[in-house]
């Protein structure tokens, strides 16, 4: 890789770190119903503390847009890393983000009183208007607080941002461990993949997914494809899908790529009412006809597409996931997301480098306790999406060596 990972830096001792993390996770009332991003980058903050720095911790929660929103305050997170670390990890007092000269001293007293080794939390950074600006103002306040950045938080790195780019350019910069694992394993893929090569595309957005397929489409050997790309191309084609998810603006795009003989659609789809109470499976025909009427929506992949999918999951060795196959969190159209993350997950323990992101892919492959068996878990779903679509990402690029 070409960009400083600090894992080569020598002498962290006394320095302090500001570690830019992705800890946007879930919360309910004050609780954290998913933790696996900030455990993902616990290997970094020990890395940090075991070598004597003092690390400072900055990340977002949410999209407050610039304003205070209680429920999605980092006190939460505060308690969880201080139960994972094993140690009292502190919260400093940022002030919601308007900090004038002299509360930014009272900062910078909190973080001198510190000792080696010690971690300390900032408040939700998008509670200022301007992370978000890129503004160079929040850049230099971050700045001021710390010897050196780390960029760990792959998931943001596709975001040109305060905490992220701006910072970046103002003190010497380092990508963390959680970051290099990330990068180097999703690079494997692009550069050297074994095959059979197989991708499983789905999800709601088909506009971040097409630009990943055409960008792989040369190097795999099938693109399996479930969710709302499926929705939108049966659309483009002439059926009738009711009232299904359809991205009308991507029609040309979509009967354009998904018409290439190494992209497998469905063969027959499950339809119904969103709360699952009237379900029913379909046929699809070859020549267009109604799939689903008005009221109703397509909103899982059916039987016969699971098996037909499973032979070309079972014979891959390089394999990349992204994007629930339906509307896997209403029953009974789990079905075949949660088959297809157990299947995943059964190759890549076995013969396949078997990769997964985006939060969805995440949840599904945590409903069947099987992520530990994913060869890399990738935090960052727009990030992973960006980065195998072949775009420079902009806090790579601020990595650089």
């Amino acid at each position: 890789m070409g960009i400083n990972v600090i894992s080569k830096k020598k002498n962290l001792k006394k320095n302090t770190v500001l570690l830019r993390a992705d800890f946007n996770v879930p919360m309910k009332k004050g609780t954290i119903i998913d933790d696996t991003k900030i455990q993902a980058s616990l290997p970094t903050i020990q890395y940090l503390t075991d070598k004597g720095a003092k690390v400072i911790l900055v990340t977002h929660v949410g999209r407050p847009e610039g304003k205070v929103v209680p429920s999605l305050k980092v006190d939460p997170i505060v308690k969880k890393l201080s139960e994972l670390l094993g140690k009292n990890v502190g919260k400093l007092e940022t002030r919601n983000w308007k900090l004038t000269d002299k509360q930014l001293g009272t900062v910078v007293q909190q973080i001198d009183a510190m000792q080696a080794g010690d971690v300390m939390v900032m408040e939700n950074i998008r509670f200022a208007v301007s992370e978000e600006q890129n503004d160079i103002r929040l850049a230099e306040q971050l700045s001021v607080l710390a010897d050196i950045f780390v960029l760990d938080g792959f998931a943001v790195s596709h975001r040109t941002a305060a905490s992220v780019t701006g910072v970046a350019k103002l003190l010497p910069s380092f990508a963390g461990l959680l970051f290099e694992k990330e990068i180097k394993g999703l690079s494997r893929v692009l550069e050297k993949p074994k095959a059979p090569f197989v991708v499983i595309m789905g999800g709601v957005k088909i506009e971040t997914k097409l630009p990943v397929i055409q960008k792989l489409l040369p190097k795999v050997d099938q693109v399996l494809i479930g969710g709302g790309i499926v929705n939108t191309y049966l659309w483009a084609l002439g059926y009738r899908v009711g009232d299904s998810v359809v991205d009308k603006q991507f029609k040309k795009q979509a009967l354009q790529l998904l018409k290439k003989k190494k992209i497998v659609k469905p063969v027959d789809v499950v339809v119904g009412t969103s709360n699952g109470k009237q379900y029913r499976v379909v046929e699809l025909k070859k020549t267009p006809h109604q799939i689903c009427k008005k009221g109703e929506m397509i909103l899982d992949i059916g039987p016969k597409t699971v098996q037909l999918y499973s032979l070309y999951i079972k014979s891959a060795l390089t394999l990349v996931w992204n994007g629930a196959m339906g509307y896997f969190e209403q029953k009974p159209y789990d079905v075949g997301t949660l088959a297809i993350a157990r299947l995943v997950a059964t190759v890549s323990k076995g013969p396949a480098y078997g990769v997964i992101g985006g939060g969805e892919t995440i949840q599904a492959m945590e409903r069947v306790k099987m992520l530990e068996w994913v060869d890399l878990v990738s935090t960052g779903g727009g990030a992973m999406l960006e980065f195998l679509s072949g775009k420079k990402l902009p806090g790579m690029l601020v990595l650089e060596k």
